[in-house]
């Protein structure tokens, strides 16, 4: 059983399967190890504050996935719960602080983005709104809860934190209408300037994408599948913790709002691969058929615990992504695989590699990701955001704690070791 492993006992158990590979050894070693050595800010009241990576600043998506490898030996070692809980705990006071906030300072020492034209305060490093932020936190309580049993971080602060995203994302379902969130960056261009109007649909709306960049339309259909799938979380949270009968009527008919929303919505007729998930839609007609490195993602569906890897729709919206269909997949000399237009045309993501590896039904297509991350390290032991695909020495972001944890835990995976979703 997984909860008797100790952090060890899963290195030892890498070293064993992946033997036969030293270089993959090397860079899990270094990539477990990364997280724990460079990332961990604790705090007298028992919170933990946790660096993305090179920059200084806590992103609520980020701080979740750097997390989730360490969940699996988590039941057995102190340490790590009192590191996984400090952060949860972090994670709601940056909620209850601000719920259209995505990364936050340590102290309240105005870093950050405060030109840009928002309700900005010292805490805040920026306050892009991204509905996969207010997502994260829950799955990861979530998820800790299922991998250790624990449920003493299901305190009365984490509902209120819940609650105020019920009302946001409610708020959200119609943004033109009742939204307060205004966004502006002078002089940031596409990527920093909110999407054009929207219809309703019963999906909740997001200024960005996971990426930190602006949403084309705004309607964001993967961080809505993510909602989906949190809202879930908290009914069985709520069933065994708080027992509220209205809250549940209210996650019940918000989730509910949403997923009519994306079947009605997002699902598209493709000529070429049949009917397939949309990333992006506005309720007004605009579609957009892509897909982003940044998880949530399309190609993450199964991974987020939307749907299972031989969901027929989802293995449609696989095939077209993973192709040219998808201005944002690339194929080159050392790699293929899906990029971002956060980054420079002709850039993999490394994220993108392990999610495709975790998502994969073959394990071929999972062993020719493994030698991609073999040939794409570019000599530094570590993974990065991306890298082009024709020379892995031209890559972005030497520090990026999130990718060094996405390929931890997609080694992992290769070795048997998953974490339990539910």
């Amino acid at each position: 059983m997984t909860e008797h492993l100790t952090q060890a006992d899963l290195i030892a158990l890498v070293e064993q399967t992946m033997g036969h590979r030293p270089k993959i050894v090397d860079m899990f070693k270094r990539c477990y190890d990364n997280t724990l050595e460079t990332t961990i800010r604790r705090h007298e009241d028992g919170t933990v504050f946790m660096l993305t990576g090179d920059i200084p600043a806590m992103w609520l998506r980020d701080s979740v996935n750097q997390l989730r490898p360490y969940l699996i030996p988590a039941a057995g070692d102190q340490g790590l719960r009192e590191i996984i809980e400090g952060v949860l705990k972090r994670q709601c006071e940056c909620i209850l602080r601000d719920p259209y906030a995505n990364a936050f300072n340590e102290f309240e020492n105005f870093r950050g983005h405060h030109d840009d034209l928002t309700d900005m305060s010292g805490w805040i490093w920026e306050r892009k709104y991204e509905v996969d932020s207010l997502c994260y936190p829950i799955q990861l309580a979530y998820l800790y809860w299922k991998n250790t049993g624990e449920t003493r971080h299901f305190t009365a602060e984490f509902k209120q934190a819940a609650e105020l995203v019920l009302k946001t994302w409610r708020t959200e379902q119609r943004h033109e209408e009742l939204s307060p969130y205004t966004f502006e960056r002078p002089g940031g261009g596409p990527t920093n300037t909110l999407p054009g109007k929207t219809a309703y649909t019963g999906m909740t709306w997001s200024g960005f994408r996971p990426s930190d960049d602006a949403c084309e339309y705004g309607y964001l259909v993967p961080s809505n599948m993510f909602a989906v799938v949190v809202l879930g979380y908290l009914l069985e949270v709520n069933e065994q913790v708080y027992r509220d009968a209205h809250f549940a009527e209210e996650v019940r008919a918000l989730r509910e709002d949403i997923r009519q929303g994306i079947e009605r919505h997002a699902l598209i007729e493709d000529a070429e691969f049949g009917p397939v998930y949309a990333y992006e839609v506005d309720g007004l007609g605009g579609v957009n058929l892509m897909d982003d490195a940044n998880v949530p993602s399309l190609l993450s569906l199964p991974y987020i615990d939307y749907c299972a890897k031989d969901d027929p729709v989802y293995m449609n919206t696989r095939k077209l992504i993973l192709s040219r269909r998808n201005p944002y997949y690339y194929e080159g000399s050392y790699a293929k695989g899906i990029g971002s237009p956060h980054t420079p045309k002709d850039y993999i993501w490394h994220i993108a590699l392990s999610i495709q590896g975790m998502t994969a039904a073959e394990e071929a297509e999972k062993l020719d990701i493994l030698d991609m991350f073999e040939r794409t390290d570019a000599g530094t032991g570590l993974v990065h955001e991306g890298f082009h695909k024709d020379n892995p020495a031209q890559y972005t972001r030497e520090w990026f704690s999130w990718s060094n944890a996405m390929f931890v835990e997609f080694v992992l995976s290769l070795c048997g070791l998953e974490i339990k979703m539910r």
